[in-house]
């Protein structure tokens, strides 16, 4: 499965964090505030393809007091880094050490007790390649199955399947939709915008990858299942303040194309020098809120 570095996760949360459609989620708290009110214990949401922990970090502040959380990465090591992100962002915290062995793959041997803003959330990570299990078992008790930039990911006959096995709501955040606007516009904009999202449908170790198609085809699979599918924009929009990220963004983009070999080397070259420098970019992503 295709995986991240904690530095690039943790350049990208803060416009992650502001760019969550409100009303949606919104939403999303209703609905889990109606399933508090109806059992005593926390309301359970499972993290797919958590990274470093940053879609909690997100969503905790706006839900129950009560709450549990499975986290749920293919990588070791950002499951570790999501443990040490959580302990510095809550305001007091309890280590449990687990009887559990040590191993690449299931829980690992420390889940916690947070406390941030007076809710008390408990975390539980799970090791596991969801390219090779489509539904774990934990999905079954989960209240909201929940994933953020993680669908675009994924293949066709992954999110088939996967919707065919979901009997839980789902929010999905931060789909990356292919929308983009660069200001300073540039003459090979659309060319390059073109073949990277050529490189946005190669196998991220899932087959090959759904890319910007991945909101449409997640609408269409839910709603064919009977689901009520809500669907809100969540846009980056960034400007001068946001420079390393779009610097970052840039480069990203540059290298991605330059691995097509659909534009000349000093096309990208010039196209990455421009932008830089730019002093706006927009780049669109898709909010989803969908139950049985």
């Amino acid at each position: 499965m295709n995986s991240f570095t904690s530095e690039w996760l943790a350049l990208r949360e803060p416009v992650d964090h502001r760019s969550r459609n409100k009303k949606l989620l919104a939403s999303v708290t209703n609905y889990l505030d109606q399933i508090a009110s109806i059992h005593a214990s926390a309301i359970h949401i499972v993290d797919l393809g958590c990274g470093s922990g940053s879609n909690l970090r997100a969503l905790a502040p706006a839900f129950h007091d009560a709450q549990e959380w499975t986290l749920v990465d293919s990588d070791p090591k950002l499951l570790h880094a999501a443990q040490t992100a959580l302990l510095e962002w809550c305001d007091d915290s309890i280590v449990i050490q687990n009887d559990l062995p040590a191993s690449g793959h299931g829980s690992l041997t420390q889940s916690l007790i947070l406390i941030k803003n007076k809710k008390k959330i408990n975390v539980n990570f799970q090791c596991a390649d969801l390219s090779k299990d489509v539904h774990l078992p934990i999905m079954a008790t989960a209240d909201l199955v929940t994933a953020a930039a993680f669908f675009d990911l994924t293949s066709e006959i992954w999110l088939q399947q996967f919707c065919a096995t979901l009997r839980k709501p789902l929010y999905a955040t931060l789909s990356y939709n292919g929308s983009e606007n660069w200001h300073p516009e540039g003459p090979s904009d659309d060319s390059v915008l073109k073949a990277f999202h050529l490189h946005q449908t190669t196998d991220k170790g899932f087959g090959a990858a759904v890319g910007p198609n991945a909101a449409k085809l997640l609408i269409k699979l839910l709603t064919d299942r009977a689901y009520r599918v809500f669907v809100a924009d969540s846009p980056w929009v960034m400007d001068e303040l946001d420079r390393p990220l779009i610097e970052q963004l840039a480069s990203g983009t540059a290298t991605a194309v330059k691995e097509t070999t659909l534009l000349p080397a000093e096309t990208v070259d010039q196209w990455l020098q421009s932008k830089r420098n730019a002093i706006k970019c927009v780049i669109g992503h898709t909010d989803i809120f969908a139950c049985p």
